[in-house]
């Protein structure tokens, strides 16, 4: 039996492998997933787990519950060597180990692209994953309390500003889903107005949501200013130390929260670590049928899909185009990555992957998005529904669209949920302070006395 590695369970690793589970023969092939994490995120929900409207654990696809016959290995790939047919893991406990394999699927999706920039590595947060979205709502709703028992000045202000950086589309739905819940937020905090808070969108750029024409654009740039934002177009961070921030246009002022949303990298796997070819942009050099190599050379067994590989856009009129790493394109190639692997397992040929846009749809907060394909441009509530209508079939299992449309459907009736958890980032403190009062010892207990210690612990810590 041969045993296939994919390297990676997001979007095209976990539609590889579910697609390949169940159209494998008993016996055909073992298939082995290697990801940190015991689930797959389904990224396009990251923008309303911020504002509320879907719950962190509904845009989390759990692999073991999805993936009934294919084996997981929680760790990471540190090397590939494919000469020796070998991967080499780093499990989340343990030492490092080598896995032989003898067909390889490298699906380890990208990173966030960062920049050696002052303050950015100590305070910005990504938004690849759910948790950083969740730390993201959190300190939002934490600095509104925090902001409305202080007295109007540079502390309360410095609380309630947000910068987000990158106007992709990642960064622009954020922002305006955040900023569409700071607004709502305002209604159960008197004490606050929205002279106090200050938004901030920074793309190095003059254009925001590249993947849409120049009117809708416009329109989006006129929505978020009406709604409070500051927008600073053909800039960049210059710093962010100890959370003051200096752009380019001159602008300086204090940040509590720093949202980095400026773009993808490699992993460092595809950056260094493997002997599979890789391009210039330091990604995959994959063919179109998904195969590893170039036209008029294939490397035998190895094959990648998604945002760490360098697809040939067959549907692109630009020659030389490359698939744009988004989740339409992940997703796609990894059931086509599947019914690939599956033709070669059984002696046929794969096919190409070509995939025509379905177009671009984006939300802006709570009853607002906006939809473009080709010539067709929809804005506003219609464009909301569109966005919600779609990635509630895109996303995987039923289970899934269950939870989000009940979730949906309890907002609709009474609102979103504007509780804090970010003490959960923080577990042990009540028990700590608790435990640093006097103790009462057993022979206190029984006698019902009260014990002769020292004067109990500051609690305020």
């Amino acid at each position: 039996m041969r045993r296939i590695v994919v390297v990676g369970g997001g979007y095209a690793g976990f539609y590889a492998a579910w697609k390949l589970e169940k159209k494998l023969r008993r016996g055909e092939a073992e298939v082995i997933v290697i990801d940190p994490r015991p689930y797959m995120t389904y990224q396009p929900f990251l923008p309303e787990v911020l504002s509320g409207s879907v719950e962190a654990r509904h845009a989390a696809i759990s692999l073991r519950r999805n993936l009934h016959h294919t084996k997981l290995i929680a760790g990471s790939v540190t090397k590939v060597e494919h000469g020796r047919r070998t991967v080499t893991i780093q499990p989340v406990k343990g030492p490092e180990y080598e896995l032989e394999y003898d067909i390889i699927a490298v699906t380890a999706g990208a990173v966030t692209r960062t920049f050696d920039l002052p303050g950015v590595a100590d305070r910005a947060i990504g938004m690849k994953h759910v948790e950083e979205a969740v730390a993201i709502r959190d300190r939002l709703l934490t600095a509104f309390d925090e902001a409305s028992v202080l007295p109007p000045g540079p502390e309360r202000r410095r609380l309630l500003t947000v910068t987000f950086v990158g106007g992709g589309f990642a960064g622009v739905e954020g922002f305006g889903e955040l900023l569409s819940l700071a607004n709502a937020l305002l209604k159960k905090y008197p004490e606050l107005s929205r002279d106090d808070l200050a938004f901030h969108l920074v793309e190095a750029t003059q254009r925001i949501l590249p993947e849409v024409t120049d009117g809708p654009r416009k329109w989006v740039r006129s929505l978020l200013v009406r709604r409070g934002a500051h927008l600073h177009l053909d800039t960049t961070l210059l710093s962010a130390d100890d959370g003051h921030v200096i752009l380019s246009d001159g602008t300086e002022y204090d940040t509590e929260l720093l949202v980095w949303t400026a773009g993808n990298a490699a992993t460092r796997l595809v950056r260094g670590h493997t002997d599979l070819p890789v391009t210039d942009r330091g990604l995959i050099q994959t063919r179109a049928d998904l195969r590893v190599g170039t036209e008029t050379e294939v490397v035998p067994d190895a094959w990648a899909a998604g945002d760490d590989a360098a697809v040939p856009d067959l549907a692109s009129p630009v020659p030389g185009a490359f698939t744009v790493p988004n989740a339409q394109n992940a997703v796609r190639q990894g059931k086509r990555l599947a019914k690939n692997l599956l033709a070669s397992l059984r002696g046929r040929e794969p096919k190409n992957y070509v995939h025509h846009t379905l177009g671009a749809v984006a939300t802006l907060g709570l009853g607002t998005g906006i939809f473009q394909f080709r010539w067709i441009v929809v804005r506003g509530f219609l464009a909301w529904l569109m966005h919600r209508g779609y990635h509630v079939l895109a996303v995987p299992t039923w289970d899934r669209k269950m939870r989000v449309l009940s979730v949906w459907l309890a907002a609709a009736i009474h609102g979103r949920d504007i509780v804090s958890l970010a003490s959960v980032q923080r577990p042990r403190d009540a028990f700590v302070n608790e435990a640093a009062l006097p103790k009462l010892s057993l022979a206190d207990v029984h006698s019902g006395g009260t014990p002769a210690v020292a004067e109990p612990a500051d609690r305020s810590s």
